[in-house]
């Protein structure tokens, strides 16, 4: 089991329009889910570090730690995949509005070279609409959250998100 420390980031352009990336798990090709940017915490890095760093490297926009709102929700959450259970001890959201831009994917690393398949800019009806697994579930509610300008933490709890059991 790997135990680690998140952060993602809640990235709304300025056609209110919510970034998110096609996620995978190669051990089961036919399971995809959709998650906003964001990763694990490096030894030493704040929470709003991280969401700056992770939004730099996965989509090529960068912002600074002041431009971010929140943290707007937090959970603990476990991941079971085809080859391993992923315990999210801590994984906490932000949020940024940003101008519209065009992906930059040239910071992924191996692993997200891997298992990110796409990406796409959202719309909150879109979001609301969809059928496709969406990691967190609650996600569009925490996008119309920020949309309505509801910055405040949400405490979401204990949470399991799988391709299999974990």
């Amino acid at each position: 089991m790997i135990i680690r420390r998140t952060v993602r980031v809640v990235t709304i352009d300025d056609r209110e329009r919510v970034l998110l990336f096609a996620d995978s798990d190669p051990g089961l090709p036919d399971r995809s889910w959709w998650v906003v940017p964001g990763g694990g915490m490096d030894p030493g890095e704040t929470e709003a570090g991280t969401a700056v760093r992770e939004l730099a490297e996965e989509t090529g926009c960068r912002v600074a730690e002041g431009q971010l709102l929140g943290p707007i929700a937090h959970r603990h959450v476990v991941h079971g995949y085809s080859d391993q259970v992923v315990d999210i001890v801590s994984e906490s959201f932000y949020a940024v509005r940003v101008p519209a831009f065009t992906v930059d994917i040239a910071g992924h690393t191996e692993d997200e070279q891997l298992t990110l398949t796409g990406h796409r800019w959202w719309t909150g009806d879109e979001l609301g609409a969809t059928d496709d697994w969406l990691w967190p579930a609650c996600l569009p509610d925490l996008v119309e959250r920020v949309l309505a300008g509801d910055h405040q933490l949400v405490e979401l709890g204990d949470m399991e998100e799988s391709t299999l059991p974990a």
